[in-house]
C-alpha cells in the first residue's frame, strides 16, 4: 500500500504527532470541525481534511506565529529567511532569545524570531522559566532548515482554521455536538528523565489532567467524538478508564542523551458521543459525578 506524504509543520516540536499520524488518523472520525485545545506543531491539523479548524493553546508566541504565518505569509518569510541566513552564532542567538523575552516587539517581529529561536535552539525545545522567559540555549547546528515550503502549506490549510489562545478548559467550552475533539497534553511522565516540563511558566500537573479527562468525557456526553493522546502509565489508564484505550508505539526525541531516544508506549483514548438510551439511563441513575 502507498503511504500518505506526510506534511510537516513549520516547527520543530518536543512531541509532534507527525511521526505517528498513519496510527492516530484511523482514530479522528468523520466529521465537519476538529478542535485542538493544544496546538502544538499543528502535524494533526497538517495531516487530516475537516472542513473547519479550531486550533488553541495556552502559549501565546506559539498562536501568534500561526496567525502571522496564516495572515502575513509573505512579510513572515522574507524576514526570517534574513535572519536564518545571517544570525547564526551564539552571540546573536542571546541578543534575539533577550529581544524575544522583553516582549518589545510587533506580533510580526515576534513571529519571526519566535521561528528563528525554534529553528536555532536546542532540539528545538519549547521551555520557559517560571517567569515567562524563554530559556532554551542555543543548539550549534551549522545550517538550521528554513521551512518555506512548510509555512506556505500551513499558510493554505490555516484558511480553514481559527487560532486562539486560551486554556483547555475554554476551548472545551467552545464545542459544539458532532465536533471531533483531539487532545495532546503535556504528557504524564512515565519515569524521572521523561519529566520534561516548562511549556508553559505555569506548568501541567496531574489535577490538570485529570480535569482534562473529565471534561473530555463530558464533551463525549455532549455529542462530540474525544480522542486523547498520554504516556502509558497507571495514571493515565486511570484518568481515561472509561474511554477505549488503545496500546501505540511512538518515537522520543527530548532527550539529549542516546539512550532518551527510543520509542515508548503511549495510548490513544477515544470515546464516541453518547447515544439518546445511554444519556437517559446516566442521567436517571446518576452515573456520572460531573
Amino acid at each position: 500500500m502507498k503511504e500518505t506524504k506526510l506534511n510537516r509543520s513549520p516547527l520543530k516540536w518536543a512531541g509532534s504527532k507527525a511521526r505517528i499520524m498513519p496510527v492516530l488518523r484511523p482514530h479522528l472520525p468523520a466529521g465537519k470541525r476538529l478542535v485542538e485545545p493544544f496546538a502544538g506543531s499543528c502535524s494533526v491539523m497538517l495531516n487530516t481534511d475537516y472542513d473547519e479548524y479550531l486550533i488553541a493553546d495556552i502559549n501565546a508566541h506559539l498562536i501568534n506565529f500561526y496567525n502571522m504565518a496564516r495572515c502575513e505569509t509573505n512579510d513572515l518569510i522574507n524576514m526570517a529567511s534574513s535572519l536564518f541566513f545571517t544570525a547564526n552564532t551564539p552571540e546573536q542567538y542571546y541578543i534575539f532569545r533577550n529581544i524575544f523575552n522583553s516582549g518589545n516587539r510587533d506580533e510580526l517581529s515576534m513571529a519571526v524570531i519566535f521561528l528563528y529561536l525554534n529553528r536555532h535552539c536546542f532540539n528545538g525545545l519549547c521551555r520557559y522559566n517560571k517567569l515567562g522567559g524563554f530559556n532554551v540555549p542555543y543548539g550549534k547546528y551549522k545550517s538550521p532548515y528554513f521551512p518555506e515550503a512548510e509555512i506556505r502549506f500551513f499558510a493554505e490549510k490555516a484558511k480553514k482554521a481559527i487560532f486562539i489562545c486560551c486554556d483547555f478548559s475554554e476551548a472545551l467550552e467552545m464545542t459544539l455536538p458532532g465536533d471531533v475533539i483531539y487532545c495532546d497534553p503535556p504528557y504524564i511522565p512515565a519515569s524521572i528523565t521523561a519529566n520534561f516540563t516548562g511549556y508553559h511558566a505555569d506548568g501541567f500537573n496531574n489535577d490538570q489532567q485529570y480535569r482534562l479527562s473529565v471534561l473530555l468525557a463530558r464533551a463525549a456526553e455532549n455529542g462530540c467524538h474525544a480522542i486523547a493522546s498520554n504516556s502509558d502509565t497507571h495514571i493515565s489508564r486511570d484518568l481515561y478508564h472509561n474511554f477505549t484505550l488503545h496500546d501505540i508505539v511512538a518515537p522520543r526525541s527530548v532527550n539529549c542523551k542516546g539512550e532518551g531516544r527510543s520509542s515508548v508506549s503511549e495510548i490513544i483514548a477515544t470515546k464516541s458521543p453518547a447515544s439518546v438510551s445511554e444519556k437517559i439511563y446516566r442521567a436517571s441513575n446518576k452515573a456520572i459525578p460531573f
